[in-house]
């Protein structure tokens, strides 16, 4: 099954993008996960979009209608250059911030959900990086129970958190049982949206949304186990010689 996520939703995005990728996504009547920013003091968002005051009240329809909301990590503000227990970049808004710290940003980025009648169901940190403390705040100030961020094959159970793989930034055929395709709205060209409308045209009924994805208690397989080593492996590499 294919998932669609969509990331950096805030009051400060590209408002035609967003309003492009879902025109596209209702004419398919594909429903993703949207991964919102309750705080957002991101300066290379804040100062490059003009504030939507009627941010909100779109949430609540993309709620209505039937997306699921994540909450995408409390500022999008990275605080350290670690990739904690999911490394795809070396920096970070949660990994290696200290428990209690993290305890605040997830209770304070629920409370905002809750005065904007939204109810996250799935949480992911902004750089796809976070650790075992994260897990902990989110255990303790929150009903969140699942992550969209992982390489593997399937769904899998760690520490009582149901971990959704998150495999590709962009449309491709991929082996999986559950492969999740991240897009940025505020970052796509014309051509991403021409690809991606035409990948969903030809693969819709590959297609689906959180409401079809089976939660059994299934530990992580040795297959999964490979499968982020090599990813892992690859990403070192790669976050070495973008160092030099």
């Amino acid at each position: 099954m294919y998932l669609i996520r969509l990331d950096d939703a805030s009051e400060y995005m590209d408002v035609g993008k967003w309003d492009k990728i879902e025109r596209l996504l209702n004419k398919y009547n594909i429903k993703p996960i949207v991964g919102i920013i309750p705080n957002n003091q991101d300066k290379e968002l804040v100062s490059k979009y003009k504030k939507d005051f009627g941010f909100w009240n779109k949430t609540k329809v993309w709620q209505s209608k039937g997306w699921t909301i994540a909450l995408h990590g409390y500022s999008h503000v990275c605080l350290t250059n670690e990739g904690g227990i999911n490394p795809v970049n070396l920096r970070s808004e949660f990994a290696a911030i200290p428990l209690e710290e993290q305890k605040i940003k997830i209770s304070n980025g629920i409370k905002i959900f809750e005065e904007q009648g939204l109810d996250a169901k799935i949480f992911f940190a902004p750089s796809h990086t976070f650790d075992m403390n994260t897990l902990e705040a989110l255990r303790t100030e929150s009903d969140i129970r699942i992550i969209s961020d992982t390489i593997a094959n399937d769904i899998y159970i760690m520490r009582g958190f149901y971990f959704i793989p998150q495999q590709s930034g962009h449309v491709q055929s991929l082996p999986f049982r559950i492969t999740t395709f991240c897009y940025h709205p505020n970052n796509m060209s014309e051509n991403d949206f021409k690809i991606l409308d035409n990948f969903i045209k030809q693969k819709r009924d590959k297609f689906g949304s959180f409401k079809d994805l089976s939660f059994k208690k299934r530990e992580i397989s040795v297959y999964d186990k490979g499968l982020k080593k090599l990813y892992f492996s690859i990403r070192a590499i790669r976050n070495k010689l973008g160092e030099k």
